[in-house]
């Protein structure tokens, strides 16, 4: 990698961001241009630093994280966001991800996958640790999906095939089950996803189903 990731630090805990810093300061790759142990002026702070990564807490004094996120798709920011949480409540989830957020980390396992993490939200894929992938694929479930029935094709890039496509795909179906279910090859289904993915611009399943949730294909 020719040049460092610009990484802001946000948490209220100094143990917790020490040892955060001391984890990525091992990472030749990574540079913490900053950090802070509220909300207050961060989107400041980070204009200035020219951040890449921001490592972002949602229980922040003065100004918390969904604050924050709001902020930063206001002012059209930039800088990726990941969310490091003590919590992995599904509704605060969606939510985090409906507001555009670009990964989703518990503090449980924190030390075992932030690298990972930072890795792939810089090189444009959404990240989520598995307790939080396995919550977002169980409320996508058979039993638990219910497809949008009145969304408007207008809307939309995709077309009513594609929406149909990224919808089987949220239920976990894989390519056999999708083409069975369509009538459909195989190679067609994953023509299909390819496409998908470069029109709304994701890179792995979880960005086809964060994007499926966000715009409100599927309700959970």
């Amino acid at each position: 990698m020719n040049n460092t990731i610009k990484i802001y630090l946000a948490d209220d805990h100094q143990v917790l961001l020490d040892g955060i810093q001391f984890l990525l300061k091992m990472i030749p790759d990574f540079e913490i241009v900053g950090f802070s142990l509220n909300g207050k002026d961060l989107y400041n702070k980070i204009s200035l630093t020219q951040a890449d990564i921001l490592i972002l807490d949602l229980n922040m004094p003065d100004k918390d994280g969904i604050e924050i996120i709001k902020e930063f798709n206001e002012k059209k920011c930039s800088c990726k966001i990941i969310v490091l949480s003590s919590y992995d409540d599904l509704k605060l989830i969606r939510e985090v991800m409906k507001l555009g957020a670009n990964g989703y980390l518990t503090k449980s396992c924190a030390g075992e996958n932030i690298i990972e993490a930072i890795y792939s939200v810089y090189k444009g894929e959404d990240y989520f640790s598995n307790s939080v992938r396995e919550k977002i694929f169980y409320s996508v479930t058979k039993d638990n999906i219910k497809i949008n029935k009145e969304i408007s094709l207008k809307n939309f890039i995709l077309t009513e095939r594609e929406l149909e496509i990224i919808t089987l795909i949220a239920l976990e179906l894989s390519g056999k089950e999708i083409s069975d279910k369509l009538f459909i090859s195989t190679n067609t289904v994953e023509t299909h996803r390819k496409n998908i993915m470069k029109k709304i611009g994701v890179k792995n399943t979880i960005g086809l189903v964060k994007y499926a949730i966000k715009n409100n294909i599927i309700n959970t």
